[in-house]
């Protein structure tokens, strides 16, 4: 059974049951019980064996606005202001039981096996009440406090005061609620899902790796093209296992903004480290073989040397950090570059088959006539995923412009042709051929804004497609950006 009351009423058993037993500590309440309750000003529960940055303070204050956000409710209290064992304090707003066995009584003729499952503090509260409730595979399955964008948030305020904000352009933390992709919803090669699988299990028997001395494992570089999903699956995988993602733009050390450069790669592995379990994501990671090679400045290069010794140092087993370097140009890697990774993983251009099944993923929610994904592939040859969301969006935006919001086969197959005519314009030189390109020479002045824009936007996704919008398989939820 579900409905509001219910939502209420379990949050309030909920924090009577977590205020009483101080053997719970804050990775027994859901997420969102945790973020409704954290406070960064909070000395850490002293039962928890993870100190944080802040915590939850003990008892927890029901107040309807804690309440609120806890349970999503704008107005919790109206949801079980008619119940006989609740009340509402006017002067602090708390909400309350008056009744605790009664709620306890009402609660369980109406809640479910599910439902406890997803709340650890509750399914060891009822474990004898319920068949298939079990307090241990509740607390397994709950996301860990370190996933928490609250607990992030602590962390980083922890970690750098007003003198560091520049840092923060350097790296970027997410929190795996924050990423919406999945390993279910891309499209990955043999070779990707076995190098993924060997992870993954690295991840669950650390212990045993570390046990039997075998601690240089973690260390992944991905390499392939823009647009074939390298930071997509770096990230889905941050969502699947439930691990912070941490990533850094290694060409963003030569700002003006960042001060000392190989400080700043410093703290980038620290706050790494601090976060950890955690998957650190290097992006551009080409820009250290071209550093090494060039006549940039001495402090530029110092900050390289500073990394790759960072890299050396760090370690999946003893820090718990999954290090996962990215690269759109492989040969411009040195061997001391090479090997500081133990795995590389292969991210090439996808063939037929591939191209089918991504359009087969970023089309599930939309509405199209005679779909051939299997056709619409076999026109597509040489185009990365992302290229391919690009296709489904001008597809999308134009029959908008018609006021349609189904597709045909044919509306896909004009976007494809659409899409490679704007390609090869890219390749022209607009020097030499700029009086054919200005209006009135042949298009007209919007023809030519147009141009503009879509030129832009493919530099764009030819320089960052491995970043926001490298998504070689996207979610499907995101095709129609």
């Amino acid at each position: 059974m579900t409905g509001p009351a219910l939502d209420v009423v379990e949050l309030l058993l909920t924090a009577h049951v977590y205020s009483e037993n101080r053997e719970l500590d804050p990775g027994d309440l859901p997420p969102s019980y945790r973020r409704a309750f954290w406070s960064a000003e909070a000395t850490p529960d002293e039962s928890s064996s993870r100190p944080a940055p802040g915590g939850i303070e003990r008892p927890l204050s029901t107040s309807e606005t804690a309440v609120a956000e806890a349970t999503g409710l704008d107005h919790p209290w109206e949801a079980i202001s008619d119940l006989m064992f609740t009340e509402r304090k006017e002067f602090s707003g708390e909400i309350n039981f008056t009744d605790v066995g009664m709620a306890r009584k009402w609660f369980t003729e109406r809640a479910d096996a599910a439902r406890l499952m997803a709340n650890p503090t509750l399914a060891l509260s009822f474990e004898g009440e319920f068949e298939d409730v079990d307090y241990e595979v509740a607390r397994a399955n709950n996301r860990p406090v370190h996933a928490d964008r609250v607990w992030i948030d602590s962390l980083l305020d922890q970690m750098f005061d007003e003198d560091d904000e520049e840092m923060l352009d350097l790296v970027e933390v997410r929190a795996p609620e924050e990423v919406e992709m999945t390993l279910d919803d891309l499209v990955l090669t043999d070779d990707q899902m076995g190098e993924i699988g060997k992870i993954v299990k690295a991840i669950e028997h650390r212990d045993y790796l570390a046990q039997i001395g075998l601690r240089e494992i973690g260390k992944l570089l991905f390499v392939g093209p823009p647009g074939t999903g390298k930071t997509s699956i770096a990230r889905a995988l941050a969502h699947e296992l439930d691990l912070p993602f941490v990533e850094v733009k290694l060409s963003m050390i030569t700002s003006q903004y960042l001060g000392e450069t190989a400080k700043n790669v410093d703290k980038a592995f620290a706050v790494a480290k601090r976060l950890s379990p955690c998957i650190f994501f290097m992006d551009e990671f080409d820009f250290v073989a071209k550093t090494r090679s060039s006549d940039e400045h001495a402090a530029i290069k110092r900050a390289v040397n500073t990394l790759l010794k960072s890299i050396d140092e760090i370690s999946l087993i003893r820090d718990e950090v999954l290090l996962i370097g990215a690269t759109n140009h492989p040969n411009q890697l040195d061997s001391a570059a090479w090997r500081r990774f133990d795995e590389i993983v292969n991210f090439p251009k996808p063939d037929d088959g591939m191209r089918s099944d991504i359009l087969r993923v970023i089309t599930r929610q939309m509405d199209i006539v005679d779909f051939d994904p299997d056709a619409l592939a076999a026109e597509t040859e040489g185009l990365t995923g992302s290229d391919l969301r690009l296709v489904l969006r001008e597809a999308v935006l134009e029959a908008l412009t018609e006021e349609r919001t189904t597709l045909t086969q044919q509306d896909l197959l004009d976007a494809v042709e659409d899409f490679e005519e704007r390609d090869n314009l890219k390749n022209l030189d607009m020097m030499n051929d700029s009086d054919e390109l200005i209006a009135g020479n042949g298009r007209d002045a919007d023809d030519h804004a147009d141009h503009d824009h879509d030129d832009h936007a493919d530099h764009d996704h030819d320089d960052h497609a491995d970043h926001d919008h490298d998504d070689a398989h996207d979610h499907a939820e995101h095709s129609h950006d």
